[in-house]
């Protein structure tokens, strides 16, 4: 008879897999090569992202199947203004980050420690069944950086495929050639945090570096397609110069083209960054400002209720396409094949014949209880 004990370790250990992004040191240690980071460790220790780790000899994922928590959002909370507007995505994450941001607003599952943040689980199977059955047209991995759990996401991303659900990441890019090819050939979607646009912010702020991400960038835009938003968080005195604005606004339409919609989001105090007040609005708003001026046809504020910032308006004529009030769409104006009604102008994106009807609300799912009831009828939310 097995005991609580041995379910435990059992359990453990169904969650830790092999990986193929890695490879030995002549001094003993093995490097991962999964993100810019390359962490060298030796038998039983973790990688900063703390989910993979040297064991055996390889480098392992020691979070398969687990997450911190399952939720349907409106995708505009991911966010994504131009992927299947309004409708409801099945959201999860799991714990660590490949990025050290003293300024994170999901510190307590992105460096997280403790596997007890990882509450719930799930086999790729059952969230692709638990997105048909709650009439989610795409899961989103979020609330951590999907890039860590690779493997999960590209095994829950093909269950999803093969039942008609799309796929979103929502991440800071920071990733390696060879894995990340094989990461978005299985996205149908991405939201790219670029956190600044120079060095001394990745380095001093993040512990990391600016062009990799620039580099996942500018692969999404010219060997995928994937279909791509950015966000940048704006911090005051660290990242929101004019000088900063212009020049990342300006790389973005050069290299990347007028067409991909970028988010100026407010900061507020968190982790180790609480010395700094939040954004203003006037700060987002002239971060958006900037971004028009300089060619981008899609610029957004976030995190502050600004309908006019937060709206989708045709780049030729000029008229609103899509109204929004926070996550909320008031006004459709585009036609079923994503062309403004008065002009016939395109607009650039992901788009269905109507828009979906979720709102903003948010429905926390438990996979494993759904699972257990999977014999169940599941109310459909509206979409």
């Amino acid at each position: 008879m097995m005991n609580n004990t041995d379910r435990s370790h059992e359990q453990e250990a169904a969650t830790v897999v092999p990986t193929k992004y890695w490879h030995r040191l002549a001094d003993g240690r093995i490097q991962c090569d999964l993100c810019p980071r390359f962490c060298k460790l030796h038998e039983g220790q973790r990688g900063l992202c703390f989910v993979r780790a040297c064991h055996n000899q390889q480098i392992v994922l020691t979070t398969y199947g687990r997450s911190s928590g399952f939720c349907v959002d409106p995708i505009e909370k991911k966010p994504l203004n131009h992927f299947l507007p309004g409708t409801p995505v099945l959201s999860f994450g799991t714990a660590g980050c490949n990025l050290s941001c003293q300024f994170c607003q999901n510190w307590d599952i992105s460096k997280s420690r403790e596997i007890d943040t990882l509450a719930d689980s799930a086999s790729p199977e059952t969230i692709a069944r638990a997105a048909v059955a709650l009439h989610c047209q795409s899961v989103a991995f979020t609330y951590n950086d999907p890039v860590i759990f690779l493997e999960y996401a590209v095994d829950v991303a093909q269950a999803c495929h093969a039942v008609g659900v799309k796929t979103v990441a929502v991440t800071a890019g920071y990733i390696c050639e060879e894995p990340r090819e094989e990461f978005y050939r299985h996205m149908d979607a991405a939201n790219v945090d670029l956190k600044g646009f120079t060095e001394r912010f990745y380095k001093t702020i993040c512990a990391g570096h600016l062009q990799p991400v620039l580099d996942t960038l500018l692969y999404l835009k010219h060997h995928t397609t994937v279909w791509f938003e950015i966000t940048t968080l704006l911090i005051p005195g660290e990242n929101d110069s004019d000088a900063e604005l212009e020049a990342m606004t300006q790389w973005i339409v050069e290299h990347l083209g007028p067409d991909v919609p970028i988010h100026f989001t407010a900061f507020h105090p968190d982790w180790k960054m609480l010395d700094k007040p939040p954004t203003p609005p006037a700060t987002l708003k002239r971060a958006r400002r900037i971004a028009l001026k300089n060619g981008i046809r899609y610029a957004y504020t976030g995190n502050i209720h600004d309908e006019e910032g937060g709206s989708t308006y045709c780049h030729h004529c000029g008229a609103i396409l899509i109204g929004r009030d926070w996550y909320t769409l008031t006004t459709w104006q585009l036609t079923a094949d994503g062309c403004c009604i008065r002009c016939g102008t395109r607009c650039a994106g992901v788009f269905a014949p109507s828009p979906g009807k979720w709102g903003a609300r948010r429905l926390p799912v438990r996979l494993r209880d759904f699972a257990a009831r999977s014999t169940h009828k599941v109310p459909p939310p509206s979409v």
